[in-house]
């Protein structure tokens, strides 16, 4: 998912909707727009200019920080092609900052039946479940995922399963620019999901810094738009 490694949608039976998914290079804001809508028609689904320009319309308010309205944008898209719906896990994340959660969790449930081996949907659909109920319900609730490659999302996802800590985390990650990036934001929105506010403003910090623009691509201004709810600039 998560446009560092944009997914790729090869369509192996449509009528199913499963798909093959591999992570391809980084693109930009519009290149996603085009792939998303791709894959869509792919899958049979007629994608027009009018829902075509809602989408970029909603991408634009989002990196704009007008996160409101790319909630607005994303609903309209749904609600003209609700079959696009579980592509758009942009909403997802747009939903959280607008403090929708149920329709956050309902959002990353449906990416997974097109994504199921991608552990940021697991750790966004946690931190919506934690913020709506428990962390404790959250950590039961867990959505399960196939292999995800991309370091280091394998110690991501044990992370948020209990099984290592942080700490373990950042031992793993090694140097390269984008797994560092990955870590800090995914930690960061582990301790939120946690309560531990303190904490996770220090690495969704760290994660936001300039170092981190390209390695972290959309993902980035995610990072920079979250340090609004701790009051920060971005």
């Amino acid at each position: 998912m998560f446009l560092i490694d944009l997914i790729e949608f090869i369509v192996k039976d449509v009528k199913s909707k499963v798909f093959l998914l591999r992570p391809v290079r980084m693109v930009s804001c519009v290149q996603i727009v085009a792939i998303l809508m791709s894959s869509a028609h792919l899958a049979g689904q007629r994608i027009s200019p009018k829902a075509e320009k809602i989408m970029n319309h909603a991408i634009s308010e989002f990196n704009e920080g007008r996160v409101m309205e790319s909630v607005v944008e994303f609903d309209r898209l749904v609600g003209l092609i609700p079959e696009y719906s579980p592509y758009l896990w942009q909403r997802g994340i747009a939903l959280y900052y607008v403090g929708r959660y149920d329709d956050c969790v309902t959002q990353f449930e449906s990416h997974r039946t097109v994504n199921p081996n991608d552990v940021e949907n697991a750790a966004w659909h946690f931190l919506c479940v934690a913020k709506l109920r428990s962390p404790e319900i959250a950590k039961q609730r867990l959505l399960p995922v196939g292999p995800d490659a991309r370091m280091p999302m394998r110690h991501i996802y044990q992370m948020f399963n209990g099984s290592i800590t942080p700490a373990d985390v950042m031992s793993n990650v090694g140097d390269e620019l984008r797994s560092r990036f990955y870590a800090h934001l995914y930690i960061g929105i582990f301790f939120e999901s946690q309560g531990k506010t303190e904490a996770a403003r220090e690495h969704i910090t760290i994660a936001s810094s300039a170092k981190y623009e390209r390695a972290g691509g959309y993902m980035h201004r995610v990072s920079q738009l979250h340090l609004r709810a701790f009051g920060l600039k971005d």
